[in-house]
């Protein structure tokens, strides 16, 4: 058996499914990509999170719009951020062209266009489905890691939500809780004291200052109602393909802290709603996080493991999680070992920091006696890239250099017409664009802060009445005293009697 019979019977053994799959592309040996050795995953494994990484310009996009593509044609729902705004054209057909067509002829693959369902989601003004969630959903727990508070912080915003509870006051936007604040250490500093305890104001002032942290960077828009509901992502259009959702996040790369908040939000809530899949031969849904660093990046030690534990989790409920970065190093030791799927695009060495890069990834994947990992890295042609995924029985694939299939959808952005035509067709847009204020924390707090100030109001003016009154008392009673005296005096008596006197003697 000759090297490149070897290759090709590693390449179909190490990624033969007995279930359904997805195929990737040809796996390529010394610069040629063959025909029947084709690289495969298995639906069954897509649950086991993954990783696309590489340089700019290599392909990444491209390759979450094939995968995208082809999860939907499975009938396999889709949530996509977003970042750079260049995801949208999946939603019409594509082009095929000549390159494309002897692309797929390289990999035995034939080509035809097609267009995917897609619904447009926004956190911000920007077109689209709405996305919000209210704070009271958040709970003490994730709120306050959000804001990266310490113990004590912590406490105290377990305290406001026990008091909203017990006083079944709803918090719903970033209102709400800021209006609670200033409440507990103010008008209501002695109720709060009597029933939880003494807080501290400067606690509570730091934390409102988190808050109003958070608030500018958009967090005002995406807390409150109404709330997105998680299983309007597992929509199938008339054919049974999956949606492909597809949030747009173009306005808030300057925004992590919103981007992270949401990203926790969104997990934690599919999390704790959908139910234990065990193993399902295809995952429920799959969720690709684009320019992944945005999230790490910014995230503190505690939110970290907050989403390293999740990731670790929410396998078993049937959602696959891909991130999408420059560097694998981007990512958090602890969260690249639950990744399963590795697809690497090519890095470039400009500097001595871009090769020790270079080395560390290499050494991320398994060893191969057709490639030299760290050689391979940085040769490999826009569209392709080295793989490495599970097998059916959770076992690493071969590492496999793949010249990777075309999107059948447009490699493009929509228009702006094209985007409203979509949205106007959208039962979701029509869903979410209501924005609902009902009476929550803010207003009651506003009503009973307006009776205790007519409460003082009325108290202070008794106590101006019988200022007054007493003050007309004593006036009075020392007039009195005044008259009793001056009849009572010895020298009015004797005048008194003078003036008889003298009227007898007439």
């Amino acid at each position: 058996m000759n090297i490149k019979e070897n290759f090709t019977s590693k390449i179909n053994e190490g990624y033969a499914s007995k279930g359904d799959s997805l195929i990737l592309g040809g796996a390529i040996l010394d610069g040629e990509p063959l025909a029947d050795a084709q690289v495969k995953i298995p639906l069954k494994t897509l649950n086991r999170h993954g990783l696309i990484a590489g340089a700019t310009g290599t392909g990444k996009t491209k390759t979450i719009q094939v995968l995208s593509e082809q999860l939907s044609l499975k009938g396999i729902p889709v949530l996509m951020m977003d970042i750079k705004g260049d995801f949208s054209g999946i939603a019409k057909n594509g082009e095929e062209k000549s390159f494309i067509t002897e692309r797929h002829a390289k990999i035995g693959i034939p080509y035809n266009t097609d267009h995917f369902p897609v619904e447009l989601m926004s956190l911000s003004a920007q077109a689209g489905v709405r996305l919000r969630a209210t704070v009271s959903e958040f709970g003490p727990v994730l709120f306050s890691r959000i804001l990266d508070l310490n113990d004590t912080q912590s406490g105290v915003v377990s305290v406001i939500f026990k008091y909203c509870d017990d006083n079944k006051m709803a918090l719903l936007d970033l209102k709400d809780i800021k209006k609670v604040i200033n409440y507990i250490t103010e008008e209501g500093k002695v109720d709060i004291e009597e029933h939880y305890g003494k807080i501290s104001t400067s606690t509570t002032g730091t934390i409102l200052r988190k808050i109003i942290e958070l608030e500018q960077q958009g967090g005002d828009m995406f807390f409150g109602e109404m709330s997105f509901d998680i299983n309007d992502l597992m929509r199938f259009d008339e054919n049974g393909k999956g949606y492909i959702n597809i949030i747009r996040l173009t306005d808030i790369q300057d925004k992590p802290k919103l981007f992270s908040t949401f990203m926790l939000s969104l997990l934690s809530e599919i999390y704790q709603q959908m139910p234990e899949k065990g193993d399902a031969d295809q995952p429920e849904l799959v969720i690709f996080i684009d320019e992944a660093h945005l999230i790490f990046n910014e995230a503190s030690k505690v939110l970290l493991e907050q989403i390293e534990t999740i990731v670790k989790l929410i396998r078993s409920k049937g959602i696959g999680i891909y991130f999408i970065t420059q560097n694998p190093m981007d990512v958090p030791s602890g969260v690249l070992a639950q990744l399963g799927l590795k697809i690497q695009h090519a890095l470039r060495a400009f500097t001595a920091n871009d090769r020790k890069a270079i080395k560390q990834t290499a050494d991320n994947y398994p060893s191969s006696e057709f490639y030299k990992t760290d050689e391979i890295l940085t040769s490999l042609g826009i569209g392709e890239a080295l793989v490495t995924a599970l097998n059916e029985k959770g076992i690493p694939t071969p590492l496999a250099a793949t010249m990777m299939r075309a999107p059948m959808s447009r490699m493009d952005v929509l228009t702006e017409s094209e985007i409203q035509e979509i949205n106007s067709k959208s039962k979701l847009v029509k869903k979410y664009s209501e924005v609902i204020d009902r009476e929550s924390a803010y207003e009651m707090l506003n009503k009973k802060i307006e009776s205790i100030e007519e409460e003082k109001a009325e108290i202070e003016e008794q106590k101006q009445e019988t200022s007054e009154s007493k003050k007309t008392t004593e006036t009075t009673s020392a007039v009195t005293k005044s008259v009793i005296k001056v009849l009572t005096s010895a020298t009015f008596i004797r005048g008194a009697f003078g003036v008889l006197s003298k009227m007898f003697r007439k």
